[in-house]
């Protein structure tokens, strides 16, 4: 059982902002230590239908009179200083905090929290790893970004001292945990919107690398340049992995992918055999995430044979390659990459399935990320034969970039072919009716609210 003497003196916590993946998976977490838990958020969600169901009392709307007779406010990062409920908590004299900081007391908790970070890959890896302890029974707590329908959701309470988080680096947010083991799966050019630099960001992991203890764990990647001298940081055990990088400590060898396109492989650990792996998933990133995990479990003793069945039985989690249905006879998936590096990494996991043409549906995700990374974008949607583009989803900006998805059109142009824009989902639900074949495959791809096309695209 956790030890939670930082947080005991409250007994009844108010979430803002409960139906965050994050925040509702804290939520479960104080239910079941026994705290009194209540919150509010401004939609209804299936995340929200299953708070109710567990017995936390949820508002939709934010309404001051919710906060009275609370200990302690938690907030996300998405709630204004000038919400009407945090306003009402501050005037009441009501402790509150940010999200962040708050978890941050709750790894403190658990002798092992295990932090899986990186730009790409954090919510897969992050399952994987939680499928493994399961498999062998350690019982953890569990904190996933995306659903797990292994886990019934994004999150899981356990009652052993494991927790197993994913570590998001997104405004410094993984600085506030305390870690005893981390993977760290890459550093990518990303969330210059917050950093500025490339240098600040790889500033913020020096520093998460060097919140681990002494006696801790790092396992990070040796293909990455950005992660080659991140040890030195510390004075936990380092263990590396990497495809390309044959010194790490866990490599793959005999590579082989079956009609599905799911990779088998043989793991080395320091050139000795180890055990052959085969995955239910698409693409050789994700033989690297695995790698990683299985350089964690070992570490922590869990049985090889465990966590062979594991990773052979983990189908992935909502929105990441994710096989949603038909249209005209082509194969409609949906996938949460908003990264060239990611939108890459599915092109070319796509390739190893049979297929006549592909169409990507993309959604850019943010204007700073845009504008920052527009010729990487226009460069890796030449991967996919149709190319339809669709309106920039703001997420939590406004446009002071003088960017458009038209930008990126005009790219791929330039590169001498042809996108089209489209901005309004239904035109582009009748545009890929009348224009997909049999055995087309059809990707709907991007952080935003493009998820909800693909699904009304196999209702159609």
């Amino acid at each position: 059982m956790a030890n939670i003497q930082e947080i005991r003196q409250y007994k009844n916590i108010y979430m803002i902002g409960i139906g965050g993946s994050s925040m509702s998976g804290i939520s479960e977490i104080l239910k079941y230590w026994g705290f009194n838990v209540a919150g509010s958020d401004v939609h209804t969600s299936s995340i929200i239908d299953k708070l109710i169901s567990s017995g936390i009392a949820v508002s939709i709307g934010h309404n001051p009179e919710n906060v009275t007779g609370f200990d302690l406010v938690v907030y996300s990062a998405a709630i204004s200083k000038n919400d009407p409920e945090l306003v009402k908590a501050r005037e009441l004299g009501i402790p509150t905090v940010e999200r962040k900081e708050f978890l941050g007391a709750i790894t403190r908790a658990f002798r092992n929290t295990i932090c899986v970070s990186g730009t790409h890959g954090k919510s897969t890896t992050t399952s994987m790893v939680s499928m493994c302890f399961l498999e062998a029974k350690q019982d953890p707590t569990i904190q996933i970004g995306a659903i797990l329908d292994d886990i019934d959701g994004n999150y899981r309470v356990g009652n052993s001292e494991i927790f197993i988080l994913e570590a998001c680096e997104y405004s410094e947010s993984f600085l506030k945990f305390s870690p005893k083991a981390e993977i760290i799966l890459n550093i990518d050019n990303d969330h210059l919107d917050y950093y500025k630099t490339f240098d600040n960001l790889k500033e913020a992991f020096i520093k998460y690398v060097k919140l681990l203890p002494d006696d801790g764990i790092l396992v990070y990647n040796a293909d990455d340049t950005n992660c080659a001298h991140i040890s030195q940081y510390t004075k936990a055990k380092s263990i590396t992995f990497g495809l390309k990088n044959t010194n790490a400590n866990f490599t793959a060898k005999n590579i082989n992918f079956d009609v599905n396109g799911y990779p088998s492989f043989d793991v080395y650990h320091n050139n000795v055999f180890y055990k052959t792996i085969k995955l239910s998933i698409l693409g050789k990133h994700n033989i690297l995430n695995a790698l990683a995990c299985i350089a964690l479990c070992d570490e922590f003793g869990l049985d090889r044979f465990d966590i062979k069945n594991a990773l052979a039985k983990y189908k992935g989690v909502e929105r990441r390659f994710q096989y949603l249905g038909k249209i005209n006879g082509a194969s409609v998936y949906d996938d949460y990459g908003h990264h060239p590096t990611e939108i890459t990494a599915t092109a070319e996991a796509l390739k190893k399935k049979d297929f006549n043409h592909s169409w990507v549906v993309f959604q850019p995700h943010t204007y700073s990320r845009t504008k920052n990374l527009l010729d990487d974008f226009a460069n890796c949607l030449l991967n996919f034969d149709n190319i339809i583009i669709t309106d920039i989803y703001a997420a939590r900006e406004e446009n002071i970039y003088n960017i458009s998805s038209k930008d990126i059109v005009e790219k791929i142009d330039a590169l001498g072919r042809k996108a089209y824009y489209i901005s309004n989902f239904d035109d582009i639900i009748e545009f890929l009716k009348r224009n997909v074949k049999p055995n087309d495959v059809v990707i709907t791809q991007g952080a935003g609210t493009i998820t909800e096309l693909g699904h009304k695209l196999i209702e159609q």
